[in-house]
Formats: structure tokens, sequence, C-alpha cells
């Protein structure tokens, strides 16, 4: 029996603005990554998607990214281990007050943007990151790039760890995400998504931007809540994995203790 988590990025409106459609994909999920303030959200938009995840039945992580609103996280930024596990421990404080009001508990961290991307390749930023996370709470869930440096550091440093995989985005062969700033980074045919997704689930393999096959570990699949097609890939995806035979979870039913 195949298992899967099924996550988007969700939270991500802030005073005036709106992102994504965060209360049709909610209810089509498992695990929801909110942001917490740094790279998008506000405690307004903070306290609707707590209580709007728990009205649905499901699980939430933090989202900790940069402070880089206008950016949107999105931006590489030159920081110090100690000041990323300040950000990270801070971030996850401010997500968790709402979450204990609503009485829900932090299920998974999953860094936002340019934070999860520089750590997938940075060991000692992924080291102080998973720092902040076992000081906070030893056992929340790591939710890392599979095959990256974050998934090895929380590995090594003992913490509960699942693999996400994604379903709109492009894969370099050494397992990275393409860049959004190059052709075909982002995938829209919602097709050629479920196809992918399917075979990441079932085989372990994607095929990567240059044509060649590469290995990955599918524990959860993102579907980017600020994306155009967001709604569709999340409905379309989670009626093909179930006629596959997948059954979707989430991340607490899948990685153990």
């Amino acid at each position: 029996m195949y298992h899967v988590d099924l996550n988007s990025d969700l939270g991500e409106s802030f005073g005036n603005y709106t992102i994504g459609m965060d209360d049709k994909v909610i209810p089509l999920i498992t695990s929801a990554n909110v942001a917490c303030g740094y790279h998008a959200s506000d405690p307004v938009v903070m306290a609707k998607t707590i209580a709007c995840a728990k009205e649905a039945g499901i699980r939430v992580g933090a989202h900790p990214g940069f402070p880089d609103l206008m950016g949107f996280g999105r931006r590489n930024m030159n920081v110090s281990p100690a000041e990323a596990k300040a950000y990270v421990l801070y971030q996850l404080g401010a997500l968790d007050a709402f979450c204990r009001v609503n009485n829900m508990t932090l299920q998974h961290v999953k860094p936002h943007g340019a934070l999860y991307n520089m750590a997938a390749k940075d060991y000692k930023l992924s080291t102080a990151i998973c720092e902040a996370i076992a000081e906070y709470d030893k056992n929340l869930i790591v939710l890392a790039l599979s095959g990256g440096e974050l998934a090895r550091a929380a590995s090594d440093m003992g913490l509960r760890t699942a693999l996400e995989v994604f379903a709109d985005r492009a894969y370099e062969e050494d397992g990275s995400l393409v860049d959004r700033r190059k052709e075909g980074a982002m995938i829209t045919d919602e097709e050629l998504a479920i196809a992918r997704v399917v075979r990441m689930v079932k085989e372990k393999k994607i095929t990567a931007i240059t044509g060649k096959d590469i290995e990955i570990q599918a524990d959860s699949i993102c579907v980017h809540g600020d994306g155009a097609k967001a709604l569709a890939f999340v409905e379309k995806i989670r009626k093909a994995l179930t006629a596959e035979g997948v059954e979707i979870c989430s991340l607490d039913e899948i990685v153990p203790r």
C-alpha cells in the first residue's frame, strides 16, 4: 500500500493583499504549511488560517522564511547560522500561539522559498534550522526536499523527517528544484503534473529537466497555494492518487515516532 501526504503553502495573504485560495484548497489537503509573518502573512491571517484548518480537520505546520516581505521570501539572504536559528525559532513561537488557543498542535516545520532552497544545499544552515526545531519541540517533523541537506541534517540530529516532492516544479539532475527564473521551472500542464506525481510516489523516480531519470522519495507532495492552477492541481492529483491505490494521509501517520 502506498501512502503520501498532500500539502500546500497557505496563509500567505497579508493586510489588503489576498494570495491564493486557501478556503478552497484546505479541505483537499492533509497538511497545511502556514506562513509565520516574515515572508508573508500577518497575525489576523494566521489566526484565520489556523481556524480554517481546524474546521477542516487537517494538520498544520510552520512555514518560516526570510524576513523579506517585498521579495516574498524568495531572495537569497546572507545570514549566519545563529541568525537563521533565531529567525526560525521566532516564527515557530508566533504560529504556535494561534495553534494553542485553538487546541491544536504543530505537526511539522517546512522552511519557505529561499531559506528552503539554500538549506537544501547548505548543511550548516540546515543544522541551524534543525537546532531551532529540536530545541522548540523535538517531536516536530522536518519537511524537507528529498535528497537535500536539510533532510540529512534533520536525520543526523534524530528528528522526525519527511521527504517532500513538488507537483508543479521541475527538477535538476542533482535533485534540486529548477530556479524559478529559468524556462520550464514551473509545471503548468495539469496532466503532466499528475503523471509526474504518480510516478514519484509509485516508482520513486522523476525525469529531470535534462531528460535524465533520477531517484526521489515522496512522503509528501506540495502544490503551491499561490499558483494559478493550485486548486485544479490539488483536486486532480488527489483523485488520480486515489484511483492508483495511494492512501492520502497526514505526515504524522507516515513518519514514525
